[in-house]
């Protein structure tokens, strides 16, 4: 049974997406940490990021390189904090989340409401500033 990513990459759930190439997906999360937190995955299931083949590894990390750059030039932040959890889907994925302190990578904090609006804007955003 396909994961929700799977889903979401293959259109059957709406995301919020921000960039696409031929092996990875970057969209939104939904239950944001911060604004422009988001996720990164590999189109091909795989449940544990260590399982996936060295040359989709590799796809996925600079992919996610470039997306957090990306983040980073639209939401004013410090960093933008990397978490690999991967425990509530069994679809490997990044977490890209920015922040301004070490607290905001604290996946027990309240999530930020957003409107359908603010997601669809930071997406574009965050899409208009990839390199």
């Amino acid at each position: 049974m396909a994961t929700v990513f799977t889903k979401i990459i293959n259109g059957e759930i709406p995301s919020y997406k921000v960039a696409e190439n031929d092996y990875c997906y970057a969209f939104l999360d939904i239950s944001p940490l911060e604004k422009g937190h988001t996720l990164v995955v590999p189109k091909q299931e795989v449940d544990y990021i260590f399982d996936l083949d060295d040359r989709l590894f590799t796809e996925l990390q600079l992919f996610s390189k470039r997306i957090a750059k990306a983040i980073k030039k639209t939401i004013p932040c410090e960093k933008i904090g990397v978490a690999v959890i991967g425990l509530e889907v069994p679809h490997a994925h990044i977490h890209l989340v920015p922040l301004r302190e070490v607290g905001d990578l604290d996946f027990k904090r309240p999530k930020k409401e957003l409107t359908n609006e603010e997601f669809k804007t930071i997406a574009a955003d965050i899409a208009k500033n990839l390199q």
